[in-house]
């Protein structure tokens, strides 16, 4: 079942409310956020670098430290109460405004 970002937002939440220590502060989060991003830099230098796996090394995926990255900038928007869906709306009008010309966009295919 997909979700949606409020979705997202929501069940966060209620995940984190359940907890006396609730929220970390920003700076906490910021941490934890750069943490989870040096898991991730590590699993594509696995994968996709030059890099290799130790055999003594547990088998993460990419796709589970964006997962854990995902969560904690869900904790981060939650805990300074930003609206995730929103922010998007706004950087995409940006790409599709201001950025619209600078990159080279694909050839359109024209049907003979």
């Amino acid at each position: 079942m997909k979700k949606t970002m409020e979705e997202i937002q929501i069940e966060v939440d209620q995940y984190i409310s359940q907890f006396k220590e609730g929220y970390f502060s920003p700076l906490a989060m910021l941490a934890r956020m750069t943490e989870e991003l040096g898991e991730l830099a590590r699993e594509v230098n696995h994968y996709h670098g030059e890099k290799p796996k130790k055999s003594s090394e547990d088998d993460n995926t990419i796709e589970q430290e964006l997962g854990d990255m995902l969560f904690v900038l869900v904790c981060f928007a939650n805990s300074l109460n930003v609206d995730l869906e929103k922010s998007f709306d706004t950087v995409m009008n940006k790409f599709n405004t201001r950025d619209k010309d600078r990159w080279t966009r694909l050839e359109e295919k024209i049907d003979e």
